[in-house]
């Protein structure tokens, strides 16, 4: 695992999704510093408030590329080359558990006059923080029906 050199306990990645998860249950329009853990989530030019801190994670030894996960919760859904499944890299963070993450996959919203970039979809996964190196936050958005 990554992270087995840290001796204290302590897990930044867990850290920083803690905050997003705070700043998602308790939605502010306040514009601050533009940074993973920015102390709120902020209203952008095509939202009022704004809900959901997208983020993509980058697990260790993964030649940089980012985790992905189906957006379905079909059984036989992977996301490797060889499928045709839909796949994507963009979640919202729904539960911090100790050094676990639950996460909701995020979809590109197939209607394009819409605002708002993603849509929720039913698919969730939990994954244990010590195999994230590294955490992407994309804009503050609107999800609807989360």
């Amino acid at each position: 695992m990554c992270n087995d050199n840290n001796n204290n306990g302590s897990n930044c990645i867990a850290e920083i999704l803690n905050v997003i998860l705070v700043l998602q249950q308790n939605a502010c329009p306040e514009n601050c510093l533009d940074s993973c853990d920015r102390p709120v989530l902020g209203g952008g030019p095509n939202c009022l408030i704004c809900n959901t801190r997208p983020i993509m994670l980058y697990t260790c030894g993964c030649c940089g590329t980012p985790w992905s996960m189906p957006i379905s919760k079909d059984s036989n859904a992977n996301c490797d080359t060889s499928t045709t499944t839909t796949c994507s890299s963009v979640f919202r963070v729904e539960k911090v558990d100790g050094n676990c993450c639950t996460c909701r996959v995020l979809q590109d919203n197939p209607d394009t006059t819409s605002l708002n970039p993603y849509v929720a979809t039913n698919s969730f996964f939990t994954m244990d923080l010590s195999c994230v190196c590294c955490i992407r936050c994309l804009s503050d958005t609107y999800v609807e029906c989360v």
